[in-house]
């Protein structure tokens, strides 16, 4: 692996020929084996974007997918769709979600066909995402188990499972995304971090762990409004993830208010650190990527520093994310010149 390799949080926006621009759950245009191959001329795309722009961890942009959490919740069963409740979703906007009806369990794999595609096409390193527990059971009402904890515990070795079958087919790194433990602090640390080491128990492909403060969406823009000069949610996790036997912990930098200095709470740690804005249509200098990221070697040793974007592109538009990209890219080089000079 090359010094500062750069990666993405995860999700790249779809070709507006597969899915509606700019809209978070966007129906897919096809169907059938259309919608299959045109699945995968898109994550092909992504890839491709993703290796011209310097990308060197690469991601399937989560092209086969709708939506980061419910697109595997989908695939479970014990989770009825058609029977909908409304609840808040990290204390922050009300959404009609499926309901847990039974025990919960993954008839069959979900991503391992796309994770395989996605190992054909690049001999570069591959991460790919999945939702963590705790935010899974944040997108859900659940009328079986009645209990946060229970649920995610269940999840957790679900997850495990797929998993497990994403490491065969060739993946370098699995993500779990949690940005519920940015705001469910106890429960984090009570059962969260616990459940997330038992979706990663076993691997042997590195583990990473993305908690970010959201999408570029009105309802995560207008809640970061409420969270004065200093966003120091951060600080509650990190001790106990520093403990913990996940990898990489992925956090959002860029433009965000967050003080590099907690970035130390994880000393040990790989870490990708955001330097890409993803709430701004500005795409980013490359010398402003620069900055974020020596900001960010005072507290990681420069082996242990993963440039990446503070959370998914999805809602941007596709010129957008592609200069956004280029943009790390370029901004990882100069940094790397400089630490090899």
């Amino acid at each position: 692996m090359i010094l500062l390799p750069t990666t993405t949080a995860g999700s790249l926006p779809k070709p507006a020929w597969l899915a509606q621009p700019e809209t978070l759950w966007s129906p897919w245009k096809l169907e059938g084996k259309e919608l299959i191959a045109g699945k995968q001329d898109a994550l092909r795309l992504a890839v491709d974007d993703q290796r011209q722009a310097g990308i060197d961890i690469l991601g399937d942009g989560e092209q086969t997918r709708q939506h980061f959490v419910t697109t595997f919740i989908e695939h479970l069963d014990g989770v009825d769709f058609e029977k909908r409740e409304t609840v808040r979703i990290r204390n922050r906007y009300d959404a009609s979600v499926p309901t847990v009806v039974g025990s919960v369990s993954r008839p069959r794999p979900v991503f391992v066909d796309d994770a395989r595609f996605l190992r054909s096409q690049t001999d570069r390193p591959i991460k790919w995402t999945l939702p963590g527990p705790m935010t899974m059971i944040d997108t859900l009402y659940d009328a079986h188990y009645r209990s946060r904890a229970k649920l995610a515990w269940e999840f957790a070795c679900i997850l495990n499972e797929e998993a497990r079958a994403l490491e065969a087919v060739g993946v370098d790194i699995i993500q779990f995304d949690e940005p519920a433990f940015n705001v469910f602090f106890e429960e984090a640390n009570d059962w969260g971090i616990a459940t997330l080491e038992r979706a990663a128990e076993g691997l042997k492909a590195e583990t990473a762990v993305h908690i970010c403060y959201g999408y570029g969406i009105k309802a995560n823009t207008d809640w970061k409004k409420t969270l004065g000069s200093e966003w120091r949610q951060y600080e509650q996790t990190f001790p106990n993830l520093q403990k913990s036997k996940i990898d990489i912990i992925s956090l959002e930098c860029q433009n965000s208010r967050v003080p590099m200095d907690l970035i130390e709470l994880i000393r040990g740690k790989k870490v990708m650190v955001g330097a890409i804005d993803v709430a701004t249509d500005t795409i980013e200098t490359p010398e402003q990527v620069a900055d974020t990221l020596r900001n960010a070697l005072r507290f990681v040793d420069a082996d242990k520093l993963y440039p990446a974007t503070n959370c998914g592109m999805a809602p941007l538009a596709r010129d957008v994310a592609r200069g956004k990209l280029q943009a790390l890219g370029a901004g990882a080089a100069i940094v790397r010149r400089e630490l090899t000079a």
